[in-house]
């Protein structure tokens, strides 16, 4: 029997982009093909589950909006699960490097690119985490309605605040969640 390894599965408020304010299930997957120094998910831990195991745990919770994240989820998201999440009334939202082509079925796709090469070319939104680099360089080749540019780690909001006045094209994303003081 597959089983996915999973970092953790919680509830809570979306934080970051388009659907900031959102009541989600957090899928973290653990893995990446990235090593991103700001990254906040301890993503080489977790737990093997199967597709029904974590269906099972994400019906418990009230929202059928779900944030599938990592780490890198499309290391391991694949058309079993999606169609496992659809057929409970989930509406999948994921959140990507954009290195990995996402399979069909995912309702919503978040792309945050780090540097090329990059295999995603379409997103319903962009999400770039500025840490002073040519962003749109980073974000060249991706089509997206939606592009939101995010203080690293909150240290750099200046300087992000002051970029996106000068590119209108961005929006300010915050990382809400911690302002919060939730997960």
């Amino acid at each position: 029997m597959h089983t996915y390894k999973v970092n953790e599965i919680f509830y809570s408020l979306q934080g970051e982009g388009f659907h900031t304010g959102t009541p989600a299930v957090f899928l973290r997957f653990s893995g990446c093909n990235r090593a991103c120094d700001f990254c906040d998910t301890a993503h080489q831990s977790g737990t093997a589950m199967t597709a029904a195991d974590i269906v099972a745990e994400c019906k418990g919770y009230p929202a059928r909006h779900i944030v599938v994240t990592g780490g890198e989820p499309l290391l391991q998201l694949d058309s079993t699960l999606i169609d496992m999440l659809h057929a409970e009334g989930f509406y999948i939202q994921i959140e990507t490097n954009g290195t990995i082509v996402p399979p069909e079925g995912i309702d919503w796709v978040t792309c945050s690119p780090k540097e090329p090469p990059l295999a995603v070319t379409r997103a319903d939104e962009l999400k770039v985490v500025y840490q002073g680099q040519d962003v749109e360089a980073v974000a060249a080749g991706i089509s997206a309605p939606n592009r939101f540019l995010q203080p690293c780690s909150g240290l750099n909001i200046p300087e992000t605040v002051a970029y996106i006045l000068a590119h209108p094209h961005w929006r300010l994303s915050l990382q809400t969640h911690k302002l919060l003081d939730i997960r």
